[in-house]
């Protein structure tokens, strides 16, 4: 289950968000690159833009949803 407390300080401010689980796996950009991305410094992947139509969430839900570590939260 995603911790708001331990999110990644590069995610923009929002309710979706990845926390320091995220083991960049790739999934989540690979669904929904128009709000995940990889941060390559640190190794895992970020939520750089939110989603704000209703399509737009339903990308980001998939992508929070297919996340094999849980860790995207989704504050909401």
């Amino acid at each position: 289950m995603p911790d708001p407390n331990n999110r990644h300080p590069e995610n923009v401010p929002g309710r979706y968000y990845v926390d320091d689980t995220c083991i960049d796996c790739g999934l989540c950009p690979s669904t929904a690159p128009d709000f995940f991305r990889r941060h390559d410094e640190g190794g895992y992947s970020i939520v750089y833009r939110q989603p704000v139509t209703e399509v737009e969430v339903g990308l980001a839900d998939e992508a929070r949803l297919g996340c094999p570590t849980e860790s995207i939260g989704n504050d909401g």
